[in-house]
């Protein structure tokens, strides 16, 4: 049973009288695309998780946390639809850049605080505000996701083109068998009359 199974899937890269060029050709579309899955999707994946990876953690380097001190009364943070607040709330803060400047900006501090209150907030190398960066969990969970979606699309792109072109080769063999049915067709018909 198994010999017989495996015959009629490797029946296209056998010798026979009625193995078309199409046959061929598709036996070479089946046998690239599982080598792209099997080989070019990991690698994709790897390629870009170690990209994310890298690219968060030399973000997570650059940015620094600098006591800042409030300017304006923070306001009390507004309920979202579900009725929880995040407790951090937008208001202007002034902090001293890496290069000894003053600087003024908006930033996120805790709700409800007054001005002249210390805080802190996160800036980069050039002392512009900016967002926390993201924890050395996030940065894994994004560069898993990453990886995962290349290694996918590597995946959807190469099924996509194996079916495009067993489609095409479907349409050339119904042609070809539409040719030949031409011709033989009316010579086999005037027998059965």
């Amino acid at each position: 049973m198994g010999t017989q199974v495996r015959g009629r899937r490797m029946w296209r890269w056998r010798r026979n009288p009625l193995r078309r060029r199409s046959d061929v050709i598709e036996a070479w579309v089946v046998l690239v695309t599982g080598l792209v899955i099997a080989v070019g999707g990991p690698a994709a994946g790897v390629a870009a998780g170690t990209a994310v990876d890298a690219s968060l953690r030399q973000e997570r380097a650059d940015r620094h946390r600098v006591p800042a001190v409030l300017k304006e009364d923070a306001p009390v943070a507004q309920p979202s639809a579900d009725g929880s607040t995040t407790g951090q709330v937008r208001a202007i803060v002034r902090w001293t850049g890496p290069d000894g400047a003053v600087h003024t900006g908006t930033a996120r501090v805790h709700e409800g605080r007054k001005a002249g209150t210390a805080t802190e907030i996160w800036i980069d190398g050039r002392g512009s505000l900016v967002q926390r960066p993201p924890t050395p969990e996030q940065i894994a969970t994004r560069a898993v996701l990453a990886g995962t979606s290349a290694a996918a699309g590597v995946g959807a792109v190469s099924l996509a083109g194996r079916g495009v072109a067993r489609w095409r080769l479907d349409r050339a063999r119904t042609q070809e068998w539409g040719r030949a049915w031409a011709e033989v067709g009316p010579r086999w018909s005037r027998h059965i009359r």
